[in-house]
Parts: C-alpha cells; structure tokens; sequence
C-alpha cells in the first residue's frame, strides 16, 4: 500500500494540479476515463458517489474530447468484472478506482494496467505497490493526530475518554496510531477501544456498552460520522450529554451542521473528504491536458473543522 504518510506528490503531479480548472489543451482524439466506485452502501461513500457525478459534468463541460464513464459496485467481484467491461467494451484510455476492498481488487486493476491504460488508485491502495501511475487519498495518521491533538487540547491533557474504531484494516491503524501519538505523553487515559466498523447502528451499541461500564467519560473520539452519529443517540438515550464531547471525522453534511450551529455536543469535526474522488477525476483529466506527465501520490489534508471554518465545508446537496 502507498505511503499514506507522505504529504506531497510529487513535482510533476504537483505543477499539473495547478492547472485545474483551466481549458484543456487540444487533443488528437477523444480520451475515455472509466471509474469504478463503491456503490453508495453508507454515508461515505453515498457522498463518493455524489463528487463523482459533479466532477463528470463539470470536467466533460470544460473538456469536449474528454468523455467519462462511471461505474459503482456492491461488491469486489462485480467491480472486478466493471474493470473488465470499461477495458472491453468502453475501451478506455484511464482508470480511477477505489477499490471496494485492496486485496481482491489488486490482480483486477494490475490487469487493466498492463493492458496500456494509466491507472488512478483513490483511497483504498492495492496490496502490491507500483500498480498505479498516480495515488489520492486522504492523510489518515494526520487523521488521528489532529483528533487527538484536539482532545488533548480540551481536557488539558487530562481525563477520562472512550475511542470507536472503524473496521480493522491499515487505515484504521494507522488512525489509531496518529491518535495515540497526540495524546502520549498527557495524562488522558483510554478507557476502552473498540471497533465500530464506521457504521451508525454499531457506533450505538459500542456506545451504549461504553455508557452502561463507564460512571464518567469526558470525550469520545468516533473516528468517523457514521459512527459519531450511533454515538449521539445512545449519549442522548442516557441523558448524559452534559458530561462529555465527541469527535467525528470525514465531513458529514449532518455533522458540519451541528459544528456550524455551535452544537457543544459536537464541537468539531475532522476532514476526511469523500470529495477526494473529485481531485482524482481532476488530476487524471490533467494528464491528457497538461504540458506534462501526472504521476505519484497526492495526499489530502485532514483540517479541524470548527464553527469558524465550517461552511466552507458544508455541501447541503450531497448525501453525506
């Protein structure tokens, strides 16, 4: 899997990022662009599916020799064979994929690969490196680190928290990781970590278990909307909403309300864009367009999102 850590791309992909947004340059014939999401299974990736529709529209309106196929899977094997009907049958020129799940996805998309298509990897990397011309995702240690920094920041380095984790897999720890590292050090102590599986119903049960063992909890961090929003309910089912806060992430249109409307519940939250497959979309346009190549790995930041700052990352119509 990529580097996830590295916060820049590289130079080439850098320099034709900045050309965003401008007219393309004239190509000898039309470019096909195939991309294979995950059907929209949670919020997530409902909010993938939305970014991606506008980047098509807006990227097709501004480049005409550019045309773009998008396809969404509800599971690894039907997005393995989505890959093998956009080469077949869509012919096309470049791939942005995010895999449903990395392992069974990896043979799939090094297929399309080897068969002369520039391959676009987003967010999920496949188990062998080097498969992709070009890498975007979001920074999921940075993730962590400004949750916990966060945290560690309110409590005053002190107190008692509870932590919902995603679903195991690398970015879940390296989440964790990025979390732990912000509050070594401080007297803020874990009482239970426990995976959520970014998902509402099972952010409430772990909740709930965590509320029923746990006399005083003085933060919770979520990890994701998803999760933070099961967390809500069962906070507000045990009346205890005055004695402690929560800590989202991703973006979640209803989470950046409540930051917006100065829910104290709900302080804050942390970007992890599900728009990122828009800047895939942008980039891998970039390659047909520029002056020269884009290649490498593009990582997103993961800002705290405050009342402060939170309209700018408020997208009312999407579904996430």
């Amino acid at each position: 899997m990529p580097n996830t850590k590295n916060t820049k791309m590289k130079v080439a992909a850098l320099t034709a990022a900045a050309a965003i947004g401008l007219p393309g340059l004239a190509m000898a014939q039309e470019v096909t662009i195939g991309v294979s999401i995950p059907a929209a299974t949670h919020g997530w990736t409902g909010g993938v599916n939305f970014h991606a529709e506008q980047a098509k529209e807006r990227l097709e309106a501004l480049h005409p020799d550019i045309s773009i196929t998008i396809s969404t899977a509800s599971d690894p094997g039907e997005q393995a064979n989505d890959l093998e009907d956009l080469v077949s049958q869509r012919n096309i020129d470049a791939l942005v994929v995010l895999p449903f799940e990395s392992g069974p996805l990896t043979d799939p998309v090094r297929r399309v690969k080897e068969s002369g298509v520039f391959v676009t990897v987003v967010d999920r990397g496949l188990e062998l490196e080097g498969i992709e011309d070009l890498y975007v995702a979001g920074n999921n240690h940075e993730l962590g680190r400004v949750s916990g920094e966060y945290i560690r920041e309110r409590l005053d380095g002190q107190g008692d928290i509870v932590v919902l984790r995603g679903i195991p897999t690398v970015i879940d720890d390296e989440r964790v990781q990025g979390f732990e590292e912000a509050i070594e050090g401080s007297e803020i102590n874990i009482l239970d970590m426990q995976h959520a599986n970014w998902n509402r119903d099972d952010g409430f049960e772990v909740m709930q278990d965590f509320l029923a063992r746990f006399d005083n909890i003085d933060a919770v961090w979520a990890q994701d909307d998803d999760i933070a929003l099961g967390v809500i309910e069962a906070v507000r089912q045990a009346e205890r909403e005055d004695e402690l806060f929560i800590v989202g992430g991703a973006g979640m249109k209803d989470i950046i309300k409540r930051v917006m409307e100065g829910d104290e519940l709900v302080p804050v939250d942390v970007l992890y864009p599900p728009a990122m497959i828009a800047t895939a979309m942008d980039l891998t346009v970039q390659n047909f367009v520029s002056n020269g190549p884009v290649v490498g790995e593009y990582i997103l930041g993961s800002p705290l999102i405050t009342p402060e700052n939170a309209e700018q990352y408020y997208f009312p119509d999407s579904p996430f």
